[in-house]
C-alpha cells in the first residue's frame, strides 16, 4: 500500500510538473504597485496610479507584456512601513504576484528592498530617489528605472552655479526622512566641492507631512540666506510654498531652489512666483523641450489630461518608465530565452542590460540596477499660455556626468568633481517656446 501511495505521488508531481510546463507563459502577469492613495503625499501618488492605469490600459489592448495581460494591484503607502510590508508580503505570498513596483517613498525602499531579496521577487523601484540602496548593497532581484538623488541633486547644483553663481549662504528646509537627509547631505557636499566657500547659515528637517511652517520661515526672513533648497514633495512642498508666499519670503530676494517643484507647478498656480529654481526628478515635463511634439508624448499628455484634468507630472513619467522598463526586460529576457517564458531571475538580469524610452532621452540601465536618467531643470516664469508657473532656461544634463560610476559611493565620488563639469558642451539649455 506504501508502494502504490508513493507512485501516485509520484504520478501526480510528473503531470502537475507537466501541467505547469504547459502553462509556463501566464495568461496574467500579477504585478503589485505601492504609491499614495491617502495623506499629505496622495497629491503625488494618485496620479502616479491614475498613470499607472492609462498605461497598463493601453500595454494590455497591444497584447500585454509576452502576450500575458497585466493585472495590478495597488497597496496604499500611506497606511505606514509596516502595514506596507504585510500588504507586500501578502501579495507575493498568498496572491503569486513575483513583480513588485515599489515604492515612492525612500524609506520604503529601504524597507522592501531586502524583503524582496529574501521572497525572490522581482522589485522595480519606481519612484524613491534615495541612493544609498543600491549603493550600500547588492540586490539580484531589486533594480530602479529612474535616476537616484545623487543624479538629481548634483545636477541640482550645477543648474543653481550656472544660472544664479554669485551666493554665499545657503539654508535648507527638508522632510525629516530618508529623502530629507540624503539629498541635502548630497546637495551640500556637492555644492562645498565646487564652492569652497559657502556657508551654511541654517538646517531645518521639519516633520514628514507637516501643516505649519511658520517658525522655519520666520527663521529664514530673520537669517536672510541667498540660496534657499527645498527638496520636499507633494502636499508638504505646496504647503510650504503657499506659506512662504502669503508671508513674503519670496519677495527677500533669496534664489529659491525646489528639485521637486515640477510636480507643484500646476497645483501652486499663482502662488509660486517667476524667478524660482525648480526640476523634474528626470527629464520629465509635459513641456518637454526636446519631446513635447513627439507623437507618442502628445498622445499621452492627451489621454492623461482627459482621464484626470490635469497634467502629467513626474511620477505618471517615472510609473511610465518602470512599465516600460519592466516591459522592454520581459521581452529582453524572452527573446534571450529562445521565445519561452522567462524566471523572475531571467528578467531581473536582463533588466540591468537594456535601454528603453518613455517620453523623454533614453535612459541605459547598468549591472547594479541603477538606470542612467538625464534631469531637467528650468526657472519659473509666467506665461498667458498656462494659469500657473513654466519652466524657463530649461537645462538638460546628462547623467552619467552626476551619477556616482558602478561600485562607488556617491559622498567620496562627489569628492572628486572638478568645477570644468560646469563648462561641458553637453550640458543643453533651451528657453521656454
Amino acid at each position: 500500500m506504501k508502494r502504490l501511495t508513493t507512485l501516485a505521488a509520484m504520478t501526480a508531481l510528473v503531470l502537475g510538473t507537466g501541467l505547469a510546463s504547459a502553462q509556463d507563459k501566464p495568461a496574467e502577469l500579477k504585478i503589485g504597485i505601492s504609491t499614495f492613495t491617502s495623506g499629505s503625499a496622495s497629491v503625488f501618488g494618485v496620479p502616479g496610479k491614475a498613470a499607472a492605469e492609462l498605461l497598463i490600459a493601453d500595454m494590455n489592448a497591444k497584447g500585454g507584456i509576452g502576450g500575458a495581460k497585466v493585472v495590478a494591484t495597488y497597496i496604499d503607502e500611506g497606511i505606514g512601513g509596516d502595514k506596507l510590508l504585510s500588504e507586500y508580503r501578502r501579495l507575493v505570498q498568498e496572491q503569486g504576484v513575483r513583480t513588485m513596483l515599489s515604492a515612492i517613498s525612500s524609506g520604503n525602499c529601504n524597507i522592501v528592498a531586502p524583503v524582496a531579496e529574501d521572497l525572490k521577487v522581482l522589485n522595480v523601484m519606481w519612484d524613491c530617489g534615495t541612493e544609498k540602496v543600491l549603493e550600500e548593497k547588492p540586490y539580484k532581484y531589486v533594480v530602479r528605472t529612474g535616476g537616484n538623488g545623487t543624479t538629481e541633486m548634483v545636477a541640482t547644483v550645477l543648474y543653481l552655479l550656472k544660472m544664479r553663481p554669485n551666493f554665499s549662504t545657503v539654508a535648507v528646509v527638508n522632510q525629516d526622512y530618508a529623502w530629507g537627509r540624503d539629498s541635502w547631505e548630497i546637495f551640500i557636499n556637492t555644492l562645498k566641492t565646487l564652492k569652497p566657500d559657502v556657508r551654511v547659515v541654517a538646517e531645518m528637517f521639519p516633520k514628514f507631512g507637516s501643516s505649519d511652517f511658520s517658525t522655519e520661515i520666520s527663521r529664514l526672513q530673520a537669517l536672510r540666506p541667498d540660496v534657499i533648497l527645498n527638496t520636499s514633495w507633494g502636499g508638504d512642498l505646496d504647503t510650504f510654498v503657499r506659506q512662504a508666499a502669503q508671508r513674503g519670503l519670496f519677495a527677500q530676494g533669496a534664489t529659491m531652489v525646489l528639485p521637486l517643484a515640477e510636480s507643484s507647478l500646476e497645483r501652486l498656480g499663482a502662488a509660486l512666483p517667476a524667478g524660482v529654481i525648480v526640476g523634474g526628478r528626470g527629464d520629465h515635463y509635459f513641456l518637454h523641450p526636446e519631446t513635447r511634439d513627439d507623437p507618442a508624448h502628445k498622445e499621452f499628455v492627451a489621454k492623461f489630461r482627459a482621464q484626470t484634468k490635469a497634467y502629467p507630472i513626474y511620477p505618471t513619467y517615472h510609473m511610465a518608465q518602470a512599465l516600460v522598463g519592466l516591459k522592454t526586460g520581459y521581452e529582453n529576457a524572452i527573446k534571450a530565452n529562445g521565445g519561452k517564458w522567462p524566471s523572475t531571475e531571467q528578467v531581473a538580469e536582463a533588466m540591468r542590460k537594456m535601454e528603453f524610452t518613455a517620453y523623454g532621452r533614453k535612459i541605459s540601465m547598468r549591472q547594479d540596477g541603477q538606470a542612467l536618467e538625464a534631469q531637467l531643470l528650468g526657472i519659473t516664469r509666467h506665461v498667458p499660455q498656462y494659469p500657473f508657473a513654466v519652466m524657463d532656461k530649461m537645462m538638460l544634463v546628462p547623467a552619467d556626468l552626476v551619477t556616482a560610476p558602478v561600485g562607488q559611493k556617491s559622498l567620496p565620488w562627489i569628492k572628486t568633481l572638478k568645477a570644468d563639469v560646469l563648462q561641458s558642451d553637453r550640458l543643453k539649455s533651451y528657453d521656454f517656446k
